[in-house]
C-alpha cells in the first residue's frame, strides 16, 4: 500500500505534468494564431507575416546593408560573384552574423529579389501605370519591372538562378517574393478584395512573367517576344472581372 507521502508526491507530479502540458498547448495555440494572422494578411495583400522576434532598428539597418552589398556584388559579377565571406566583409559584419540573417547564398539572393521588388513597388505607387483597362495596367507594370531588371542583367540572372535552385528550406523567402509580386499586380488592377478566380489569374501571370524572364536571360527570347507574352497573359485579368463573368 502506498504511504501518504508517496500519494502526495504522486499528486504533485501529476499536477506538474498537467501544468507543463497546458503550457505547451498554450504556446502551440499562440504560434498557430500568429501563422494564421500572417497568412490572412498576406492573402489580403496588406502585410507580410511578422517575424517571431522583430528586428531592432540597428538590426534592420544591418540587414539592409547586407542586401545592398549582395545586390552590388551580383550586379558586378552575377551569381558566382556572391560569396558569403565577401558579403560579410563588405557589409562589415561577422560571417557568423551574416549566416544568422541568411543561412545560405540562396536565402540571401532570394531575399535580395524581394527587396528589389519592394523598392520597385514603391516607385510604381509614386507613378502608377496609365492603362485604361486592368490588363493594360498590369502589362505596363510588369514590363516596367522587366526593364528595371534588364538594366542589371547580372543581378537579375543571379536572383532568378537563386529562385530556381531554392529548396523547401527557402520557402519563406520564396513566398515573400511571390506575395510582393502579387501585391504589385493587384495594385495595378486596382483591386483590394480579389476573387479566387482573379487570384488564380494573377498566379498564372506571375508564372508567365517569371518564365519570360528566364527565357530572356538565357537568350532564347527577345524583348519584343517577352512583351507579346506578357500582354497576352494579362488578358486573363479582363476575363476575370465581374462584368466579363456576367456576360458569359
Amino acid at each position: 500500500m502506498p504511504t501518504e507521502a508517496n500519494r502526495n508526491e504522486a499528486a504533485r507530479a501529476a499536477e506538474a505534468d498537467t501544468r507543463a502540458a497546458a503550457g505547451k498547448a498554450g504556446r502551440a495555440a499562440a504560434i498557430g494564431r500568429t501563422v494564421t494572422a500572417g497568412r490572412a494578411a498576406a492573402e489580403a495583400g496588406t502585410a507580410r507575416p511578422a517575424p517571431a522576434s522583430p528586428l531592432t532598428e540597428r538590426q534592420e539597418a544591418r540587414r539592409r546593408r547586407i542586401l545592398r552589398t549582395c545586390a552590388r556584388l551580383a550586379g558586378r559579377g552575377g551569381f558566382d560573384a556572391v560569396q558569403m565571406r565577401e558579403v560579410a566583409e563588405s557589409s562589415q559584419v561577422a560571417l557568423g552574423t551574416l549566416y544568422r540573417y541568411f543561412p545560405s547564398k540562396i536565402h540571401l539572393l532570394v531575399a535580395t529579389m524581394q527587396d528589389q521588388l519592394e523598392t520597385l513597388h514603391g516607385t510604381l505607387r509614386k507613378k502608377p501605370p496609365a492603362g485604361e483597362t486592368p490588363a493594360e495596367r498590369v502589362a505596363e507594370t510588369l514590363m516596367r519591372a522587366f526593364r528595371a531588371l534588364q538594366r542589371e542583367p547580372h543581378l537579375a540572372d543571379a536572383m532568378v538562378r537563386a529562385l530556381t535552385f531554392a529548396d523547401r528550406s527557402v520557402s519563406p523567402e520564396v513566398d515573400q517574393v511571390s506575395r510582393q509580386t502579387t501585391m504589385i499586380i493587384l495594385d495595378a488592377m486596382e483591386l483590394t478584395d480579389p476573387t479566387p478566380e482573379q487570384l488564380s489569374a494573377v498566379r498564372v501571370i506571375e508564372h508567365t512573367w517569371h518564365s519570360a524572364l528566364i527565357t530572356w536571360l538565357s537568350g532564347r527570347a527577345s524583348i519584343a517576344q517577352v512583351r507579346v507574352d506578357i500582354e497576352t497573359v494579362c488578358r486573363l485579368v479582363d476575363l476575370t472581372t465581374p462584368e466579363s463573368a456576367d456576360s458569359r
